[in-house]
């Protein structure tokens, strides 16, 4: 068995890769995560967007979420990771998604009738607009506020991908 830490952080993998596969999109990994990237998203093939647009992602989990005023105010980046996602130098977009996962472990899926249950909610932001820190520091932490519109569904997933090209 995983330890709680691992096992949430993969089963924050999971849930993407699920979502993914719902959309019809296909991801990777790279062999080694060396600049922040855990998946690269994409839609294969030609669009009207351009040849296989694509995204690149960040996954964290929090399972004791805490929300203000519209937003899951997410507090487990550091430094370094926050300037991994942030500015608008890199040449395939980066975001941060967020999967609010439960607490115990037992409780991330559920079998229901006609299906499988993935608990709680995944959330995406673009960091964007944001200017980098000026030294990475990897044991600073800083707080990024999510809106929780951003809700990370199928739909949101495929619009994200198909988006970044245009």
């Amino acid at each position: 068995m995983l330890d709680p830490h691992h096992h949430q952080g993969k089963f924050g993998h999971d849930y993407i890769r699920v979502l993914a596969s719902a959309a019809g999109l296909v991801w990777s990994t790279d062999d080694l995560d060396v600049d922040g990237v855990d998946l690269t998203i994409k839609q294969p093939g030609r669009t009207r967007f351009g040849f296989s647009p694509q995204i690149e992602v960040q996954i964290k989990t929090v399972s004791r979420p805490k929300y203000r005023q519209g937003q899951l105010i997410f507090g487990g980046l550091s430094h370094t990771q926050f300037n991994q996602l942030a500015g608008t130098d890199f040449a395939v977009p980066r975001y941060l998604f967020a999967v609010h996962v439960p607490v115990v472990a037992d409780l991330f899926t559920d079998s229901v009738t006609g299906g499988l249950m993935l608990r709680h909610a995944g959330y995406f932001l673009s960091l964007r607009d944001r200017v980098r820190f000026a030294v990475d520091n990897s044991k600073r932490k800083v707080s990024v506020p999510i809106p929780v519109s951003n809700v990370l569904d199928v739909e949101a997933l495929a619009a994200l991908v198909a988006g970044s090209s245009r």
